[in-house]
């Protein structure tokens, strides 16, 4: 632990904040300001888009309405993807003229890149065709971000509304937040961000991969293809599905510390944004700082004991008299970055349910791949995916008001309006699902042939390659322990399962919610109510969230990470 890995982590943090306002209070004009942005530039493409798909901006939507139209997006979106991965052999762009991808294969993909999760149980650069990378992958990876920002606009609407607009209880219009996010916000800085990664070195190109040979004398295959492109949308909307199987541990990928810095703080750049435009919308700027804090305090504590756990030496190597960890666990981290980046990255990636690595998670301490694997099991809310964690936070604060107003013998309030017992039904189903699907998915593995056959270690690191996985899924990170082995077809459909689940059934409540609030009356505070914008009510809120994921999951946990952390001290090793 170094003098200059601390100023990079603190660095990184200050960056973020210093984008928090400006992209906040853009992104406020695009989805809630009478006027958009820019609009000689983008208004004249809106305008197009909506004739061009027969949508009228002016019309409001009830929550099932919107719910409906963005389940049936989705599943539109995985079909399409499906069938350009099955038809990829005979499509163009496709100069290595790869194979079909296999329908279970294919299944999982479409699922993973619909869901924003980017979960590959494949070689990208041997299975996916430049065609398929394109108009299939890097498509998804614009519509789900912006599917995951309209959700997290929605329940912020239900919330902050005074009232409903004339016409009945709509909570804005689905197609209208998908396009403004992908016009307004997704692609314009897109653009940008893939010419600042070409410039440091992350290719761009649609060449047939090149045959070299090195100053050996050996023959090397060097893969080509659009990745500046799709990796700067990877990284702005957490989506994490990497041009190569390394990800962003690959030179082409992520070349420079400077390069690695902006994907970082492009990661948290919108999430965090959005708690500034949460606090526009409710009229008050320290409810939206209130949720940042929450976010802030959680993920430091996630880096600090991640780079205090890979800054020592693995337990499970120690007595090796030839090998010296006198610089911490560096096995499976690229020497570019460094420990305290490789760390941050962790932390954020996983905070974030981006799933983009610049190291191989399986191989960190066992107490270091705790870290990731709390990071998405606490419901991938401390900043989360883009849109996702600002409405997974916000359940955790419907559940924190609740516990509060029981405390002070009150009916529970969040901005003047009451959660009443169908909200809290609401919100239990949206926590309960998360574990549900998770722990029952990854003991059907752990019990199953087919389910423990992939494993390439036994033991409790077994376990944790397991659970990591359905976490991955459930959570929509796409990260992994890659101990395992899941591209066979148990894991290609269960995996695909868990993360259209893990999807679309934790929305549903979630916009359920916001239909439920938006019309509630406001009452105006008094001496009884429990102030949501300051310290106490953050304190509370960060503690719900660990106590939540403490009671369902430090079981498993205990099993896994934590029992193979003491067992490798003692001179165990599975």
């Amino acid at each position: 632990m170094t003098a200059i890995g601390w100023v990079q982590i603190i660095l990184f943090f200050a960056v973020v904040l210093a984008l928090t306002k400006p992209l906040g209070a853009y992104m406020f004009r695009v989805f809630e300001g009478e006027r958009q942005p820019l609009p000689r530039v983008f208004g004249p493409v809106e305008r197009f888009t909506y004739r061009l798909c027969g949508v009228d901006p002016a019309r409001g939507q009830t929550w099932p309405v919107y719910t409906f139209c963005l389940l049936a997006f989705s599943f539109f979106g995985v079909l399409v993807t499906y069938g350009i991965e099955r038809l990829q052999h005979v499509l163009p762009l496709n100069p290595q003229h790869l194979a079909a991808v296999e329908p279970a294969l294919a299944f999982n993909t479409a699922a993973s890149f619909t869901t924003n999760t980017n979960w590959q149980a494949y070689v990208p650069e041997t299975t996916i065709s430049y065609l398929t990378q394109m108009a299939g992958l890097a498509w998804h990876n614009f519509t789900s971000a912006a599917a995951g920002i309209a959700v997290a606009l929605v329940i912020a609407r239900g919330l902050t509304r005074k009232a409903g607009p004339p016409g009945g209880k709509t909570i804005g219009n689905f197609w209208v937040d998908l396009i403004r996010s992908t016009i307004y916000l997704l692609l314009p800085i897109s653009f940008f961000y893939a010419l600042f990664l070409v410039s440091q070195g992350v290719l761009q190109n649609l060449l047939p991969y090149q045959e070299v040979t090195t100053l050996e004398g050996v023959k090397q295959v060097i893969a080509m293809g659009p990745v500046a492109s799709q990796e700067a949308i990877k990284m702005l909307g957490t989506n994490g599905g990497g041009f190569f199987n390394a990800n962003s541990a690959h030179p082409f990928e992520n070349p420079t510390p400077l390069s690695n810095f902006v994907q970082m703080v492009s990661i948290f750049a919108i999430p965090s944004g959005l708690t500034w435009t949460y606090g526009r919308m409710a009229r008050d700027q320290r409810q939206g700082w209130a949720l940042w804090a929450a976010m802030v305090v959680l993920c430091i504590a996630g880096v600090v004991t991640l780079y205090w756990a890979e800054a020592h030496d693995n337990p499970a190597l120690r007595g090796l008299a030839q090998l010296q960890q006198g610089c911490g666990n560096l096995e499976g981290k690229e020497t570019r970055f460094g420990l305290s980046a490789s760390a941050l990255f962790a932390t954020v990636t996983t905070d974030a349910s981006c799933g983009a690595v610049n190291a191989m998670h399986d191989s960190f301490t066992p107490l270091g791949g705790l870290v990731p694997l709390v990071n998405i099991q606490l419901g991938e809310v401390i900043f989360g995916g883009v849109g996702a964690g600002m409405y997974g936070m916000l359940i955790f604060v419907v559940l924190t008001v609740f516990i509060a107003g029981l405390m002070v013998g009150r009916t529970p309030e969040y901005l003047g309006k009451k959660i009443e017992a169908r909200e809290m039904k609401l919100a239990m189903l949206y926590v309960l699902i998360f574990p549900l699907l998770i722990l029952t998915l990854a003991a059907w593995a752990l019990i199953v042939p087919y389910g423990t056959s992939s494993l390439s270690n036994a033991g409790p690191h077994g376990l944790s390659e397991i659970l990591y996985a359905f976490s991955s899924g459930a959570g929509n990170n796409g990260s992994a322990f890659a101990g395992l082995n899941a591209n066979t077809l148990f894991y290609n459909l269960a995996l695909g399962a868990d993360m259209l689940v893990g999807r679309f059934l934790m929305m549903i409540p979630a916009i359920a919610i916001a239909g439920s609030m938006v019309d509630k009356k406001v009452t105006p505070a008094g001496p009884g109510t429990f102030p949501t914008n300051g310290g106490l009510f953050v304190g509370l809120l960060v503690s719900v969230v660990l106590i939540v994921g403490a009671l369902t999951f430090f079981p498993a946990l205990s099993l896994g990470p934590i029992v193979e952390h003491f067992a490798a001290g003692a001179g165990r090793v599975f």
